[in-house]
């Protein structure tokens, strides 16, 4: 009887010794993205790493990801449903295999300015959104800037007639695609990584990115013009599995989720603050000249592509338009 009883403890003994190295077992949280560590973004997630390791010691780890290390915006999500990734940020055009919703992000002259875009994402229909993919296994956690997005051309584009029989570099985009087919422009899908020679070598005739973006990858060194447009928005989409964020603790979920939210605030000042130098450095460079529209100009602009919002109005939902509008 004894000895039972002596087995019996020794079990319940390791039995707890397991669990409670189980429980001290550190979460790990692989934060992969494409773009380099003094960007916004790769600001952002070294920011969330020092605030986790400030504190959730011992309880989290998270490691970090720059220059597509892990993997490209193309196959996070496939290796973020696998287990393999379990942070990402992705621009927002990549998620339309997952919801076409997420689309209202890029229909042209939604958003007035970054002030209208934040109003959008932090309301009910933008905050909503979030979990517009959870059905695919997936979680939005916040939206990360870049900010707003002009065109580059190696001719001056002031009305939206100089588009006409142009080649324009887009992301893969339905909606951006629609959008140069509204000025009777081209749309040449083409990854990130090859606009610089596209351009250099005039195999397109020209592109839309942010201020950063231009300035960064030298853009303005081989587009002679660029019309201040503020037509669309470039924001990430910081985003997870929803196995992993659900089998977190309540607890060490709430704290993970508060160095997120941090994280991105600070991410988000930081490319506001590089939008503006960036596009003063573009200037100052005398490089590439900078048109800016008058109100006039930029109506017609805006009457010419807004007929693309109804093309796309019952894929992203009426409602969500409308509340992106009301934003401004």
């Amino acid at each position: 009887m004894s000895l039972v009883k002596n087995l019996l403890a020794t079990t319940g003994a390791f039995l707890c010794a397991l669990s409670l190295s189980t429980s001290a077992k550190e979460i790990e949280i692989k934060f992969s993205h494409v773009v380099a560590e003094n960007t916004p973004k790769g600001q952002m997630a070294m920011k969330f790493k020092s605030l986790v390791e400030e504190r959730l010691a011992g309880k989290v780890v998270v490691k970090v990801f720059p220059n597509s290390q892990l993997f490209g915006d193309n196959k996070v999500l496939e290796a973020m449903q696998l287990g393999d990734v379990q942070l990402a940020a992705p621009s927002l055009s990549k998620f339309k295999k997952y919801t076409k919703k997420l689309q209202i992000f890029d229909l042209p002259f939604i958003f007035n300015d970054m002030a209208a875009v934040d109003k959008f994402q932090q309301g009910k229909e933008g905050q909503r959104l979030l979990n517009s993919m959870s059905r695919k296994g997936l979680q939005g956690l916040g939206y990360l800037h870049n900010g707003m997005k002009q065109l580059s051309s190696s001719s001056p584009m002031r009305l939206p007639s100089d588009l006409s029989g142009k080649k324009f570099r887009i992301m893969s985009s339905e909606v951006l695609a629609a959008q140069f087919h509204a000025v009777n422009a081209v749309p040449v899908k083409k990854p990130f990584s090859e606009v610089f020679t596209l351009l250099q070598t005039k195999a397109v005739d020209g592109q839309e990115n942010t201020w950063s973006n231009i300035y960064s990858k030298k853009f303005f060194e081989v587009q002679g013009h660029i019309t201040e447009s503020n037509h669309g928005v470039l924001d990430y989409l910081v985003v997870t599995s929803k196995s992993f964020w659900q089998s977190i603790p309540t607890d060490i979920r709430k704290e993970v989720k508060a160095a997120l939210d941090e994280a991105i605030l600070f991410g988000n000042s930081i490319a506001a603050q590089k939008a503006k130098e960036d596009k003063q450095r573009i200037i100052d460079s005398k490089r590439s000249s900078i048109t800016e529209l008058s109100q006039t100009e930029r109506q017609q602009w805006v009457a010419a592509m807004k007929p693309v919002w109804q093309r796309f109005e019952k894929q992203i939902g009426k409602k969500i338009i409308d509340a992106a509008v009301a934003a401004n």
